[in-house]
């Protein structure tokens, strides 16, 4: 039984010796929910190549990006960006050459159009592309005047004030300061020297009758 024992164990490790050197994949069980029965452990090879056809290669400021737009020219809505250096299959160009068209994944029909200077493209001599119709202008919105007058607000003018004007002013006049003169239009200086005249005259008289 020993001697059986250790021959048995001697082919398991010959058979797994063997399974080692010729490398069977082993199967890994995958859940069903997510849509695999079973998927291989081992490395799958990915199949990758360069697509054919014109690149157009964006070349911008290291920080900035373009815009990519649904037609060509700015009236066009905005539909994504590129990053510098980012390459994508071209198409087509306008009749003038100044826009491109490019393969747009996520968009309507899958192509999108970009800015020719801040592109290169090489490869073919690009066809011309007929440009979609341009959209429709956005409709630029009125104001209902009945809803406006609602909300304007009729300030009452203020009436100014009436200013009743002043009064003349009445400047009093005073009349001329006549010169006084003595009795019957006699000045009164010739009365005073006249006066002084006969009181020198009486005190000589009385000096005269003392005597």
């Amino acid at each position: 039984m020993g001697f059986a024992r250790l021959k048995a164990f001697a082919w398991l490790g010959f058979v797994i010796f063997g399974l080692l050197v010729v490398r069977i994949p082993v199967v890994q069980a995958v859940p069903l929910g997510d849509g695999l029965a079973q998927q291989p452990t081992v490395d799958i090879p990915t199949v990758t190549g360069t697509p054919t056809g014109p690149i157009a290669i964006v070349y911008s400021d290291p920080e900035e990006q373009i815009n990519v737009r649904s037609g060509p020219g700015t009236d066009y809505p905005r539909v994504g960006v590129l990053l510098n250096r980012q390459e994508v299959p071209a198409l087509g160009r306008t009749p003038a050459g100044d826009w491109v068209q490019i393969i747009y994944a996520g968009v309507e029909e899958g192509v999108a159009w970009v800015y020719a200077p801040l592109v290169r493209v090489l490869g073919d001599e690009l066809p011309i592309v007929e440009p979609p119709p341009t959209p429709t202008p956005r409709v630029t919105p009125t104001i209902d005047p009945t809803l406006a007058s609602q909300f304007v607000v009729q300030v009452p003018a203020t009436r100014l004030p009436t200013l009743t004007p002043p009064p003349p002013l009445v400047i009093p006049t005073f009349p001329a300061e006549q010169t006084t003169t003595g009795t019957a239009g006699v000045p009164i200086g010739f009365v005073i020297i006249g006066l002084g005249v006969f009181g020198v005259f009486g005190l000589i008289l009385s000096f005269l009758r003392q005597r």
